[in-house]
């Protein structure tokens, strides 16, 4: 058990949107420990010997291998990394989980969808919700990689409203057994799951229920697959519809109780999210890895292109999402993982701690979801044109990047969905007292209708004017969303466009938040001269997310203000997003590209 430390006040999920937090109370990738480390290093290594190497193997649809790679994963361990020893995983801490996601999924999208797919939402659901005999029974197979787990949630008619699932489990009449009839569609690991989490509705029942089955081949039980799916991307992700007909259960596999199945199944994604952020950071790095050493060795016009400041500006905001998607990341995971240690020490039981805490930090979740699926679409399309030519054609590994780039926006929720989600979790939460949004939001809106302050803060400081700055992005977010709240209450839900545009204001403050933070205690601890790139890519973040917010709170207020309550709205939104020393962006990128390019890698 990794130990904690309690001298910090931890904040609660979506408290980084009203309480300031140190550089010196977050956690970042320099914060590894020894032991941390050296799985990373292991990992690095095992995929640098069994994934990346066969890259075109996988491309060709080569399921087969996908199986042989998880096996070994398995018996390194990797499976088992959030699992407790009891039940022969190697029971390390959520950073750790993390970490392990993270190298393990940048060569291919093919073994992150395996992956992903088996540790979380295919043995979570076990590990958290099961009773011990069925952990027990479970948990060490799939851990170990002797059993690997699909989740099979998804049906024609239900995709994002995952509750109205026609799959039907009934039971037999002597109470013994369950038979479970339906059609459940893009299930990853199909082809080679000896275990599927299934969600069934039992009679006329609200809610669906969740139901552990087993799969033998010699003996099919009434499950049967449709054909391989033919993807965009993640080729050799094994994705098949899974069919039940009159599949036969013993009752007491039934996970949890009857109709909290819609429970599991939202828990097991907000654990879900933050993993596919953390599997979008590798590819990002390796992506950007490419790309430099491309532009390095490309020579036009007698130079080469990676002299040219159009390659740089490529270059430079590449590395620039990776790094700042790995600040908010990690950040993101120690405090679960401080979280989840702070309740285990007060007396829950490993999953009731680690299913409070998941539930606890779904904003952050969501948010990390949204930002790193849409960084790494974005990083492996910059890195096809930075190769040109080259990176269209299938001999270089950035097409295939970028097609396995594309399903992250859509699983574990779409982002759509997760933008939505994000902000009314948060006005949820406000609701019930457990973040105080009103209290801020009304002192925001004092400030809108007082005298503006003529003092001039002094920003000689490195770093003052940026934590203003996000100081005011905040404030945005609260100005736009009370100011919804005020105007719609509970109608506010049925405003989607509004909601996207109050989202992506909170996703911006709390990415570039992460950023600064990490630049801040990296340079107290480095010195600034050790991390003038790691500074300006701080710099050049939080520019890009003024200009996001200031456009998404016009946008945002345009929609429900008129008159002169919107000319006051958008007063105060000039006010919230004005530098008083706007950055030398080209300088920025220049400084970070010209790192990238003497290292001649992703060196960050």
């Amino acid at each position: 058990m990794e130990t904690t430390e309690n001298k910090k006040e931890l904040l609660r999920g979506g408290q980084f949107l009203v309480k300031e937090t140190k550089a010196e109370d977050i956690f970042t990738p320099e914060d590894f420990t020894e032991e941390q480390k050296m799985m990373r290093d292991s990992v690095k290594e095992f995929v640098d010997r069994e994934i990346w190497p066969k890259k075109e193997e996988f491309e060709k649809k080569n399921y087969a291998l996908t199986e042989e790679v998880m096996g070994k994963a398995g018996e390194l361990g990797f499976l088992g990394v959030a699992v407790p020893e009891k039940y022969d995983g190697l029971g390390m801490g959520f950073v750790s989980t993390m970490l392990v996601c993270d190298y393990i999924s940048g060569a291919t999208g093919s073994i992150a969808t395996a992956f992903g797919a088996h540790t979380g939402i295919g043995t979570l659901p076990i590990l958290l919700y099961g009773n011990e005999e069925q952990r027990k029974k479970y948990v060490p197979k799939l851990a170990t990689g002797e059993w690997f787990g699909a989740y099979c949630l998804t049906e024609p008619g239900a995709g994002s409203d995952a509750n109205s699932g026609k799959t039907k489990a009934e039971l037999t009449e002597d109470g013994k057994s369950y038979k479970i009839n339906g059609q459940k569609m893009w299930i990853s690991n199909a082809g080679f799951a000896s275990v599927f989490i299934v969600f069934a509705r039992i009679q006329d029942d609200k809610n669906i229920t969740g139901f552990i089955v087993e799969y033998d081949k010699e003996n099919p039980n009434g499950i049967t697959f449709g054909e391989e799916e033919k993807k965009l991307g993640i080729h050799a992700s094994s994705t098949r519809q899974v069919f039940f007909n009159d599949t036969v259960i013993p009752a007491e596999n039934m996970l949890s109780e009857r109709g909290n199945g819609f429970k599991i199944a939202m828990n097991a994604l907000n654990v879900g999210r933050i993993k596919l952020a953390a599997a979008s950071l590798e590819a990002q790095r390796r992506v950007t890895d490419v790309a430099v050493k491309y532009a390095n060795d490309r020579v036009q016009f007698k130079t080469p292109i990676a002299k040219f400041g159009a390659i740089k500006l490529k270059l430079a905001e590449m590395a620039t999402s990776a790094w700042v998607g790995e600040a908010a990341s990690y950040r993101a995971a120690k405090n679960i993982e401080d979280r989840i240690n702070l309740r285990q020490e007060a007396g829950e039981s490993h999953s009731d701690a680690e299913l409070k805490t998941f539930e606890e930090y779904a904003i952050e979740c969501s948010i990390l979801k949204v930002a790193c699926s849409e960084d790494v679409q974005n990083c492996s399309d910059e890195g096809i044109q930075v190769l040109g030519g080259m990176g269209f054609s299938a001999d270089t590994p950035m097409e295939s990047a970028w097609r396995d780039a594309r399903i992250a926006r859509i699983y574990e929720g779409t982002n759509e969905i997760n933008r939505m989600l994000a902000v009314g979790m948060l006005i949820k939460k406000a609701m019930k007292g457990h973040v105080d949004l009103l209290g801020p939001a009304q002192a925001v809106g004092e400030e809108l209708t007082g005298i503006p302050s003529m003092d001039k803060p002094d920003f000689n400081e490195l770093f003052a004017e940026e934590k203003d700055m996000i100081k005011k992005l905040k404030k945005v977010f609260l100005m736009v969303a009370g100011s919804a709240v005020q105007k719609f209450g509970q109608d506010l839900e049925e405003h989607q466009q509004l909601l996207l545009a109050a989202s992506d204001i909170l996703i911006e403050a709390y990415m570039a938040e992460s950023g600064i933070l990490r630049a801040e205690k990296n340079v107290k601890r480095f010195g600034d001269d050790a991390q003038k790139e790691q500074i300006a890519m701080a710099k050049l973040y939080l520019y890009h997310a003024v200009d996001t917010v200031n456009q998404k709170a016009k946008e945002g207020i345009a929609s429900f203000a008129e008159g002169d309550e919107q000319r006051m709205m958008l007063m105060g939104l000039k006010r919230f997003t004005k530098y008083d020393r706007m950055p030398n962006v080209v300088e920025l990128r220049n400084t970070i590209a010209e790192k990238l390019t003497s290292e001649n890698k992703y060196c960050f």
